[in-house]
This record gives C-alpha cells, sequence and structure tokens, in this order.
C-alpha cells in the first residue's frame, strides 16, 4: 500500500533573458523510491528586448502576456511561483500604473556610474556593507542613473522584476530577499536594508515594497486575471526565490554533508559555493565575488561569468544553425588553441560577437579563430577556464574546501562543456537538472504547502528524482594551467 502523499500541482513561471515560461511541476511524497516530482512546460513565449531611441527596454507587457496565456494553459494548480533575471525593476505612479518600459540591464545609461557613486563611498566601503561584487548593471547603479529622469522623479514604488509580475496577478506588493540581495542596497549579515549606504547615497528605500521572504504569501489571483485564465479561485501566489539563481541553487542535488561547488549554467553561468555566512574580505572585493542571499539563511558565494550569452549571440549572427552539429564539429577541434577571458566586460553588449572573439585572440596573439565549430570550441574552452578559475578562486577565499561540481540549468545539457570543466577544474562533475530554476520554484512552493521538509530534504528529492550525469576529470592539467596564463585582462 503507498504511503505517498496526494499530487499537488505548481506553476512556476520562470523568466530568464531571452524567453519565459509557465511550468507546471507535479509533487507527491513519501517512502524512499516512493515520491515523484516531474516537470511539464503548459507554454513558452519569448523575451525580446526592445531598442528605442532612449534605449534598450524589455517588453514588459508582453512577459505579462506570456505568463498569463501560460497559467491558462496550464490548467488548475494549487499555488503559483515566480523567478526571474535580477537587478531591473519597473517604476510605478501614485496610482500603481507602470512609468514605462523597464530598462534593460544590458543598456548603456550606467556608464561611468559607479565612479561617481564611489566618490560618496568608496569601493572598499560599500563592498564590506553589501558584500555584492562590481557589476555596471547592478541595481544601485541603475538607480543613481536614474535620478533627475521623468519617470523617476514621478515614481512612488520600485518593483524587481518577479515583484512586479506578482503585483499585476494579485494587486498586492512586496519585495522578495533573494532578488533584493542583489541590488546592492542588502546587508547580507543581517537579511535587511543597508540604511547607511542609502543614507549616504541619497537613495529614499521607501520606494521599496516591504521585504518577503521565500515561503511567504504573495496574495492571491484577482478576479480579473482568474477569469482570463480560467483559474477557479483562490489560487494563491506563493514567494519563492524570485532570482532564478536562488531557486536554482536550491535545486542543486547535492548529497547530504556533500562538499560541493555549483555552476548555474544559461545565458550567465554564476560559479561558486553555499555558505552560512558572507566573505567580505577586501581579498574577496578584488576577485569580485558576489555575496547574495538564498534560501533558509544561506549565502551564494559566487562569480558572475559571461556564460553562454558569447555563443548564443554567436549563433544569432550566424543566423541561428542547429547547435547539435556545431558542438560535435566543435568537439574535434584541437582544445585550447585559443582562449579569451569569459569574464571580460567587453563581451557585455550584444551584437557581432565572433568578430569580438576573434580580436580578443588576436590581441593577446592567439590563433585566430575563423570557422563557427573554432569560434564555438574557443568559447567553450574559456567558458571552463572560467569555470575552474571561479571554483579554486571561492574556495580559497572562503577557505572551503569542494569535493565535486554541480553544473545545473541549460547549460547542464552541453555535454562538451560539462566535459571540459571536469578536465579544467580536476574535479567530477554532476550535471543536472537542466530545469534548475523551474524545480527549486515549484519545491519551495511545496514545502510551503508542507508537502517537502527543508532544504536538505528538497534536495534528496531532486536527486532522487531528476536524471543526472557525472563527468569525471580526464586529460592534462598542465594544458589548462598554460591556457590560463595567456588570459589577460583588457
Amino acid at each position: 500500500m503507498s504511503t505517498r502523499s496526494p499530487v499537488r500541482s505548481y506553476a512556476a513561471v520562470d523568466l530568464g533573458a531571452s524567453s519565459g515560461r509557465v511550468i507546471v511541476g507535479r509533487v507527491a511524497t513519501g517512502r524512499a523510491g516512493d515520491a515523484s516530482l516531474d516537470l511539464t512546460e503548459a507554454h513558452r513565449f519569448p523575451n525580446r528586448p526592445v531598442r528605442l531611441a532612449e534605449g534598450l527596454r524589455w517588453d514588459a507587457l508582453g512577459l505579462y502576456a506570456g505568463v498569463v496565456a501560460g497559467l491558462r494553459a496550464a490548467g488548475p494548480v494549487d499555488s503559483i511561483g515566480i523567478d526571474s533575471w535580477a537587478v531591473d525593476y519597473g517604476l510605478l505612479d501614485a496610482d500603481g500604473a507602470l512609468l514605462g518600459n523597464p530598462v534593460h540591464y544590458r543598456d548603456g545609461r550606467t556608464e561611468g556610474v559607479a565612479a561617481r557613486v564611489w566618490e560618496r563611498m568608496p569601493a572598499a566601503e560599500l563592498y564590506a556593507a553589501t558584500g555584492l561584487q562590481y557589476a555596471p548593471f547592478n541595481t544601485l547603479y541603475q538607480l543613481v542613473a536614474a535620478r533627475g529622469t521623468v519617470p523617476f522623479t514621478a515614481a512612488r514604488r520600485l518593483l524587481l522584476i518577479p515583484d512586479l509580475i506578482a503585483y499585476w496577478l494579485t494587486g498586492r506588493q512586496g519585495t522578495e530577499l533573494t532578488n533584493a540581495s542583489t541590488t546592492q542596497l542588502i546587508d547580507p549579515r543581517t537579511g535587511d536594508w543597508a540604511r547607511d549606504v542609502a543614507g549616504r547615497l541619497g537613495i529614499d528605500l521607501s520606494l521599496f515594497a516591504p521585504l518577503r521572504r521565500p515561503g511567504d504569501p504573495a496574495g492571491t489571483l484577482l478576479p480579473h486575471v482568474r477569469e482570463e485564465t480560467g483559474l477557479a479561485g483562490p489560487v494563491p501566489v506563493t514567494t519563492v526565490g524570485s532570482h532564478d539563481t536562488a531557486s536554482a541553487v536550491a535545486a542543486v542535488p547535492a548529497a547530504d554533508g556533500e562538499r560541493f561547488a555549483y555552476i548555474c549554467t544559461g545565458t550567465w553561468s554564476l560559479a561558486g559555493l553555499e555558505l552560512d555566512a558572507p566573505v567580505l574580505t577586501e581579498a574577496s572585493r578584488a576577485a569580485n565575488f558576489t555575496n547574495e542571499l538564498g534560501l533558509d539563511g544561506t549565502v551564494r558565494y559566487l562569480r558572475n561569468i559571461m556564460g553562454l550569452w558569447l555563443l548564443q549571440e554567436c549563433l544569432r549572427d550566424w543566423g541561428s544553425p542547429d547547435l547539435a552539429p556545431l558542438l560535435r564539429e566543435a568537439a574535434g577541434v584541437p582544445p585550447l588553441r585559443s582562449v579569451v577571458d569569459a569574464g571580460d566586460p567587453g563581451f557585455l553588449a550584444p551584437g557581432r560577437m565572433p568578430r569580438r572573439v576573434a580580436d580578443a585572440c588576436r590581441a593577446t596573439g592567439q590563433p585566430v579563430p575563423s570557422t563557427p565549430a573554432e569560434v564555438t570550441r574557443c568559447i567553450l574552452d574559456s567558458l571552463a577556464l572560467a569555470h575552474r578559475r571561479a571554483v579554486e578562486d571561492a574556495q580559497r577565499l572562503a577557505d572551503h574546501p569542494v569535493d565535486a561540481v554541480h553544473v545545473v540549468g541549460g547549460g547542464a545539457r552541453n555535454a562538451l562543456l560539462c566535459r571540459l570543466t571536469a578536465d579544467a577544474c580536476g574535479l567530477p562533475v554532476v550535471a543536472g537538472p537542466a530545469e534548475a530554476a523551474a524545480l527549486g520554484n515549484v519545491l519551495v512552493q511545496a514545502r510551503a504547502g508542507g508537502l517537502v521538509g527543508d532544504l536538505a530534504s528538497m534536495r534528496r528529492l531532486v536527486a532522487g528524482t531528476q536524471p543526472l550525469k557525472r563527468y569525471e576529470p580526464t586529460g592534462d592539467r598542465a594544458a589548462w594551467d598554460a591556457a590560463a596564463c595567456r588570459i589577460t585582462r583588457r
């Protein structure tokens, strides 16, 4: 006789930089081997930035329409959770109306802003207070850049992207903590606003809605939303780790007590460790590591790497060829022939990526890749090197050795990248789940509903139900050491 709980369904709204999805997760728990956790994609829709005269913008209304269509396709669910990329936001007026399209983090408006901020609060002090790495698009710099503009002057509320979608669904406003920790306005030691930072930089924290944490209720669907989606009410919206990396790390299938590093791969690679406390040393700042908050008081200590954005932009330039044969051809290209710094901010902007990769190789005196296969191999070798450097630096800076690397997210499907990462790191790589963000989203909802226990229980459920693949390191470590020496930052 089965002791498994009844199956419950949860809708994970997972918004990425190039597409959005609504995924239905069905969860039932019980004895070992008598649990289930499966995902079904209900709807996928594009997320295409729009370049206007004033700059690069997100199509927030298009995203919301995709979410509503996805919830309609999902059918009856017990709860809804929303995660997305970090740092970007929408501004609302006193009536709660959106003041223009949210600015895209790749927009150029923050150029030179950091230097102005550091005049008022030196970079070392800012890091000691917030633990956040320097990135030109951090919300803090976006807010300083926006100061004095008509929308910012008229704004009475600022909502990060997943909180904005939740507000449109429920009419209730909040600021989810894991995502708020990417604004550079949160103290990672207290999990509360860094009020001294905001005060010194003239940022009004009353713009932000009250903080809420994963598992907190975020409201129920408004009547007109239920009518549009066909969902019978009340349908709760549950706060999840609304930064997609927080949700993805929650779904890392690590064994109890395992010492692990993680790499969340997709448009970005986020490589690092899960810690109990932030690392706020000057050495950590110099290495550009960030301390973002995760589930249950954990800290995501990681470095941002440009990620598969490099390859995505090349594919776009080449007319979107089929990736599988290109990867097979790239596997046959001589290894480590040419490498670039995958963390170089010069790769941040879109456009002409094959030429920019070639130029970076030329500037360092390396053979210039000319064919798509050669460029692809250069990018994947370079990403593996960047993963290695991040994992090694994180262990040293946090004094936290690891025995394995978990690769989660879309890049877990890229066997060549996973194999190269194992070789570069000299550590076993466990690849999967590819849908880590959606799984973490679903599991937080399931935990709020009483189906799942602590973070370790969530990870056991992932490990016991999702397909994983293990890659053992092979090859010559010295070759990777020599390749790393060829990379110089611009």
